[in-house]
């Protein structure tokens, strides 16, 4: 209860100083002034007993969940980065994370970027589903959110004790490299252009997994931040869905995480955040059958990757005239199939499906788009490089579409933001068929493609 009350204060105190903002143009740096950089991880492992996306949690395993990201300091508001290894964290849910986030560091909710790397066992987050649930007097299964609360209000402390002992950055480093046998193109389509097979993250039927790999991006991408000649923070990119198992009963961050573990044994001096790319349509179903074995196989590939980007990184100076922050505000367009009133319906008459169906968080997603509601379309540019932020499981099209725009330049994409929409294809794939963008799985239309690709544009766009 206490911890409660102090995040509602935090909150109410954090939007009347915004209002106070909001009055004023934007903080920019009035001077090429050095850089700093804060660094936060807590642990974000759910109790045994209580719900994950799929089952409830039953035993701990050797690796923990993570929340852990960045501050940035010196250019104009803090901008803040975090990245969280649950399956997803959707409408007023991800709203809350980006509300506390911004009042630890002083800075506007448009300045912060929350994004899951969507492990499968792994929690959900969405209050607005919790609350149109427990509304309606029925139980919020995976969408209890106390705990989840309790990972936001242990974030604000540690961003709040981060930021006392930020450290200066002098040079940002890039690298790149391809990560080998991992990632695979889950849409196979047949020679008449429809999706004939499905290749799931874990995939047994040897003919589907002999398909090529398909439409993929190789490439992990590597951001560090220096003091000298010290890394403070590795950021770390690549498009794929993260799982090799799942369903366990054990909490745990998948080959990704162990990746992401065994790169912070090997370079321990600055703290590692990995994001996932635009991995939709994305598993590593060709090198992957389900074998528990695997997890470890798959982890040492992409964390192999991580190693030649980091040995390949090049370094640069840095400071405040070099980082810049621009947001594109979107209204995605629902999908034609959602139905308000039947979804209203079933809710009000405690209809199993509409929780079976995963109806609450489409409820919550296309209550917000009938009023109105934007997604922030984010980018992060620092010198030549841009980090680029989008919404839920958008295709790797969007990914490849973001680094064509700027080809001579490190673009590093982070998907898995605000989960709302769920599945975001590309126009033709909604013609193709699919799991992905079928009606149980896509909660947007297929001219999305329109306005997502259009906002890409915009932001990485060379200045004239």
């Amino acid at each position: 209860m206490i911890k409660r009350f102090l995040f509602r204060v935090g909150l109410l105190s954090f939007l009347a100083a915004r209002i106070a903002v909001a009055e004023s143009p934007a903080a920019a740096p009035s001077s090429n002034t050095v850089l700093r950089l804060a660094t936060f991880d807590v642990d974000a492992t759910p109790p045994v007993g209580s719900m994950m996306a799929y089952d409830p949690v039953t035993n701990k395993w050797d690796l923990s969940l993570r929340a852990r990201g960045i501050v940035l300091l010196g250019a104009g508001d803090p901008i803040v980065l975090c990245a969280v290894d649950w399956i997803g964290i959707a409408n007023e849910g991800h709203d809350a994370f980006r509300a506390a986030l911004a009042g630890a560091a002083s800075t506007s909710p448009s300045r912060v970027a929350v994004h899951s790397l969507h492990q499968h066992d792994a929690p959900d987050c969405d209050f607005s589903a919790e609350r149109i649930l427990k509304e309606a007097g029925l139980n919020p299964r995976q969408y209890d959110g106390r705990f989840q609360r309790e990972v936001i209000s242990n974030l604000t402390t540690a961003v709040r004790e981060a930021l006392l002992r930020a450290q200066p950055v002098t040079h940002l480093g890039l690298g790149e490299a391809r990560v080998e046998k991992v990632a695979s193109n889950r849409r196979i389509l047949g020679a008449d252009g429809k999706v004939r097979d499905v290749r799931w993250t874990a995939t047994t039927d040897p003919k589907v997994r002999a398909e090529p790999e398909g439409v993929i991006d190789p490439l992990v991408s590597l951001v560090s931040f220096w003091d000298g000649e010290k890394p403070v923070a590795v950021l770390s990119y690549y498009a794929t869905h993260p799982q090799s198992y799942y369903r366990t009963g054990f909490p745990n961050p998948d080959f990704p995480g162990i990746a992401r573990f065994l790169r912070q044994l090997a370079v321990p001096a600055a703290l590692h955040v990995h994001f996932n790319g635009a991995g939709g349509n994305i598993g590593a179903g060709k090198y992957n059958d389900g074998a528990p074995e695997n997890r470890v196989v798959l982890a040492e590939r992409v964390a192999d990757g991580m190693r030649r980007a980091w040995e390949g990184t090049r370094r640069q100076a840095i400071t405040s005239r070099d980082v810049a922050w621009n947001v594109e505000q979107v209204a995605l367009p629902p999908g034609r199939q959602l139905s308000l009133e039947k979804m209203e319906a079933q809710l009000q008459a405690h209809d199993a499906a509409f929780v079976a169906e995963g109806n609450p968080s489409r409820l919550a997603w296309l209550r917000r788009c009938r009023a109105g509601h934007k997604i922030d379309i984010a980018c992060l540019s620092l010198g030549t490089a841009r980090i680029l932020h989008l919404p839920g499981e958008a295709f790797v099209e969007y990914q490849l579409a973001a680094k064509a725009a700027r080809p001579n330049s490190l673009v590093a994409v982070a998907a898995y933001g605000d989960y709302g929409p769920w599945y975001i294809g590309t126009a033709i794939a909604y013609e193709q068929g699919g799991y992905e963008t079928g009606p149980s799985a896509s909660n947007v239309a297929p001219e999305t493609e329109a306005v997502l690709m259009a906002a890409i544009q915009k932001l990485l766009k060379p200045s004239p």
